[in-house]
């Protein structure tokens, strides 16, 4: 395994090869785009040239950050790829620290991952003293 990282790359089909292999299903390229286009910074793992992992950071820049679709294919889970792209997002946070102390970040955990991110610090909602998480199901 050959391990390379790419930032900020905004390959609209390696993004939705991953979401099919995460099991979240594509998006219409369209919509892919603009997400890439609005994320303020992503890490692209590799193994020589095949894309293995992916994670990005969205929000203000600058009171809110979210870490959002930490991405790694099955077959290389379990291999330190995951650890790697957290690290590199979280080198940017304490970047944006420096400037900001008070920054908030969040994450949206996948069923059952929770342990994973425990290991970075990231704490339930709950034991933060914030109250639930909640997303927005449905609007009549």
């Amino acid at each position: 395994m050959k391990i390379k990282i790419k930032e900020n790359n905004k390959n609209i089909k390696e993004f939705n090869y991953l979401y099919e292999a995460a099991g979240w299903g594509a998006y219409d390229e369209k919509i892919v785009k603009r997400a890439l286009d609005n994320t303020f910074y992503s890490v692209s793992v590799y193994d020589e040239d095949k894309i293995i992992g992916f994670g990005r950071l969205i929000g203000d820049t600058i009171c809110f950050m979210y870490i959002h679709d930490v991405m790694v294919l099955p077959e290389y889970q379990s291999k330190k790829i995951g650890t790697t792209i957290m690290n590199k997002l979280l080198e940017k946070v304490d970047k944006i620290k420096i400037e900001n102390p008070s920054l908030r970040v969040y994450l949206g955990a996948s069923k059952n991952k929770e342990k994973f991110y425990e290991k970075f610090g990231f704490v339930n909602r709950i034991e933060a003293d914030l109250g639930y998480g909640m997303i927005l199901k449905y609007r009549n």
